[in-house]
């Protein structure tokens, strides 16, 4: 295994169809790319949305439309592919599509107090 890996995580929702029973289907491709190219991981699924009729034919128009899903739909499914990405990464024994952790902010070193004292 390299010391260093980069990895890269991408999502594509493919597009949005309506269902019989009024819901939506997004069919998308997760995908986690490591640079040396050491594995590559592609989660493929579809999201059922559901909710109001507006708020379900708003989704669909703004698709139409050629605008992206709202946030909430990307966020629900990144979470659900990321969490199948982790377990596929932990079987195959390669370092998991996790964000590195914030380094904590650097302090200000104590300023040293005389300990000397005179009577």
């Amino acid at each position: 295994m390299p010391q260093q890996v980069q990895i890269a995580v991408n999502i594509n929702m493919l597009g949005i169809e309506e269902q019989k029973d009024g819901s939506l289907l997004a069919p998308f491709l997760f995908t986690v790319n490591y640079t040396p190219a050491i594995a590559q991981i592609s989660v493929k699924g579809r999201a059922k949305i559901q909710g109001e009729t507006e708020e379900l034919q708003r989704i669909l128009q703004d698709h139409k439309g050629q605008k992206p899903p709202p946030a909430q739909v990307i966020q629900a499914v990144s979470a659900s592919a990321i969490a199948d990405a982790i377990l596929i990464s932990k079987t195959m024994g390669i370092p998991p599509p996790l964000p590195p952790l914030p380094t904590p902010p650097a302090t200000q070193a104590a300023v040293k107090a005389d300990s000397r004292y005179t009577t």
